[in-house]
């Protein structure tokens, strides 16, 4: 299966368990891997063959700057059922998010989550 990589999607949202990451927010970094069939889109250089990775975008903004979930594993499953669900062509997804300013003790680059989601049938 081809591939189109979104990488380092930045966004400022409110999601989190503890009540200053609701209050206040923080950044969150999103990657994805939409999987598809990108052969008549290669050939006939053609955007109608593939999927737009602005319109990609904006579906992952919305649900990031969006309602805040307490999990950033909701925050993932979110963007992958939208994912799919609004782009046909797309087979299936994976959807990495890291959470650089989790308030967890210690030093570290960040705390990630990443699911893989595949179109049913």
């Amino acid at each position: 299966m081809d591939k189109i990589i979104m990488q380092g999607m930045k966004f400022f949202g409110q999601h989190g368990v503890l009540h200053q990451e609701k209050e206040l927010g923080q950044r969150f970094e999103v990657d994805l891997v939409l999987e598809l069939d990108l052969a008549e889109a290669a050939q006939r250089d053609n955007l109608a063959a593939t999927v737009s990775y602005a319109d990609v975008y904006r579906v992952v903004e919305e649900i990031v700057t969006g309602p805040p979930f307490h999990l950033i594993e909701a925050v993932a499953g979110a963007i992958a059922r939208a994912v799919l669900e609004n782009f046909a062509p797309l087979q299936a997804v994976t959807v990495r998010i890291k959470k650089p300013g989790a308030p967890v003790p210690g030093i570290f680059d960040y705390v990630a989550v990443e699911i893989s989601r595949r179109r049913a049938g």
